[in-house]
């Protein structure tokens, strides 16, 4: 008996969108589309009657948005696995971000153009997100709604510099673990914090807005120059691979590279460990790998064990896809294994302790 399919519902006001994402999406064999809708309304009336797997979901509708779409799906259905086709505006990114803190599984930048090369990249990445989407993890649990000061913590004896270095890296799911993570550490956290999340241009600089609007630490897009202080997190621009610099006063600043070309991911979870670890004391280093599908960060989060950092990965219980923490644990690079909820919690006591 073959495998089941993984049944699709494609909604999208563009005729020439749900024509090429039907062919997109089967000629993966894996996958059926069962339905098209063309707007909310029809959309909501097709996911009851139909009960698809997988729901492609378009930013921009008429009639009935996106996330007005997306809100009634998952209140009628909190298992409902929808993916986000969004522009690569600025506006279209906050939106998404909206609607990954809402519950969607994950999003798909349009293509700019209907050129070979456009669709091509569309088809690898839409195709193996919808084939993740099918099996995440789906939380029914609220948007957490975080207080912008909780109360600092007193750490005893400040000591001038950057004595700790947090090191994150996520995909899939990341935004909304991110969210979670760092409305619970404190402003005056005496790390700094790097993250990794895979997104393109745009989307980085709206995630950064968004979290440093909602969590004590001050949150914001690396640049060149950015300096890594305490109580402050910098997230890797998307497009660049992030390095680091010490400069002439000892202290440490972002680089914005596009080597290694090789790469499969800009900004890669893997190069920041490898850059950071050259420039930084690996037993100062916390290594943290969160929800996301592959295996970025697993070399390089198992090598920063082994040369003395600490790492924490992620547990099934809590990450929308198992991936990424799964291949650093199956490496031997993870030191302990947590639900989402208990990290902060472990990153606190680390950087008192040490």
């Amino acid at each position: 008996m073959s495998p089941q399919k993984i049944r699709v519902l494609i909604v999208d006001d563009s005729a020439f969108m749900r024509v090429l994402l039907k062919q997109v999406l089967e000629s993966a064999g894996d996958i059926q589309v069962v339905g098209v809708a063309r707007d909310g309304r029809d959309a909501l009336a097709k996911a009851a009657s139909l009960r698809p797997d997988v729901i492609t979901l378009d930013v921009n509708m008429p009639h009935m948005d996106g996330l007005t779409t997306l809100h009634h799906l998952i209140n009628t259905n909190p298992q409902t696995r929808v993916i986000m086709l969004s522009s690569w505006t600025k506006e279209g990114a906050e939106t998404t971000l909206r609607a990954l803190e809402l519950g969607a599984i994950d999003f798909v930048a349009k293509p700019g153009s209907s050129s070979d090369p456009a669709v091509e990249e569309l088809k690898e990445e839409i195709i193996e997100k919808v084939r993740q989407a099918a099996r995440a993890r789906v939380s029914a649990r609220p948007v957490p709604t975080p207080p912008k000061s909780p109360s600092p913590f007193d750490w005893g004896p400040k000591v001038g510099g950057l004595q700790n270095l947090i090191l994150m890296g996520t995909s899939t799911g990341g935004p909304r673990t991110l969210s979670e993570i760092l409305s619970r550490l404190p402003g005056n956290l005496p790390a700094g914090i790097v993250i990794v999340q895979h997104m393109p241009p745009t989307f980085t600089a709206s995630l950064a807005k968004r979290l440093d609007e909602t969590c004590p630490v001050r949150v914001e897009e690396a640049a060149e120059g950015t300096l890594i202080e305490p109580g402050k997190a910098v997230i890797a621009r998307g497009g660049y691979h992030i390095d680091f610099i010490a400069d002439a006063g000892g202290e440490i600043r972002c680089r914005l590279t596009l080597e290694p070309s090789t790469a499969r991911f800009r900004p890669s979870v893997d190069v920041m460990f490898e850059n950071a670890m050259k420039i930084y004391p690996p037993s100062r280093i916390i290594g943290v790998l969160l929800t996301g599908m592959g295996n970025d960060g697993a070399r390089g989060m198992a090598e920063l064990r082994r040369r003395g950092g600490y790492t924490i990965a992620e547990s099934r219980e809590t990450a929308t896809i198992w991936g990424m923490p799964r291949a650093a644990y199956e490496a031997g690079g993870v030191d302990e294994l947590l639900p989402s909820h208990s990290i902060p919690d472990a990153l606190l006591a680390r950087v008192v302790k040490k």
